[in-house]
């Protein structure tokens, strides 16, 4: 995976109050860290980070960061997280982690089918996506921006697993081999549709009322709690 170059500031403002002093100069609060530097709270411009998302063609992002009076000339960093305004989307914080290049990472990266499986085309079955993610371990400079799966020999009721994906160059694929990732279910049959809805008409029935009056008498359990049967004349 290509980096893409984004400048960067350290902050002074820290805590709530700093924070929305940041936004209001149409910057972004942000922090870098890793296993090398202890953490470093950063700004970003809104409108420069706003630019790099949109273009970018995957949810994994590699930014080339350079920090305005930092001793290193840049910093080689994953956008790790991004908190959103729940009503504007607007970012409102960006974690960014370190990374080295001659170093491997592990990440969650997205995985995609390409191709129509067999069970769908033939047999009128549904293509499920049972897992969106897959973990992958590699350097930076092969990071996948997503896995590409041909799931077109899939026919009905077989599941493609992990294990039977075949990783890009130099990447590693990791987590347990059984867990399944793509499969095609079987067609509902008019009888399985039917089923549950017969059912569910069954259940709106009303009980029937299993004695009926008789001279005019309310049946039996029609009185009402508290109720008193008139006393017998002399």
């Amino acid at each position: 995976m290509k980096s893409v170059a984004l400048s960067a500031h350290a902050r002074t403002q820290a805590r709530r109050k700093g924070a929305r002093l940041v936004r209001s100069q149409g910057r972004i609060p942000a922090v870098i860290y890793g296993r090398h530097n202890p953490p470093q709270n950063l700004e970003v411009d809104a409108k420069a980070f706003e630019t790099l998302v949109h273009l970018a063609h995957t949810e994994i992002i590699l930014v080339d960061l350079t920090i305005a009076g930092d001793a290193k000339p840049s910093r080689l960093a994953l956008v790790q997280d991004v908190q959103h305004h729940p009503l504007s989307q607007a970012p409102l914080h960006i974690d960014f982690h370190e990374v080295k290049a001659d170093e491997k990472v592990t990440i969650d990266v997205p995985v995609e089918a390409v191709g129509e499986a067999d069970g769908v085309k033939n047999g009128g079955g549904t293509l499920e996506h049972v897992r969106f993610r897959v973990k992958v371990r590699c350097f930076p400079a092969d990071l996948p921006e997503q896995i590409t799966v041909d799931v077109s020999h899939l026919k009905v009721g077989q599941t493609l697993h992990i294990g039977e994906i075949k990783a890009p160059q130099g990447v590693e694929l990791l987590g347990d081999a059984k867990i399944p990732v793509f499969a095609v279910a079987a067609p509902v049959t008019e009888e399985a549709a039917a089923t549950p809805a017969e059912g569910a008409d069954a259940a709106k029935q009303p009980e029937m009322i299993k004695e009926k009056k008789e001279d005019g008498a309310a049946p039996a359990g029609d009185a009402k709690a508290g109720d008193k049967k008139p006393a017998a004349k002399k």
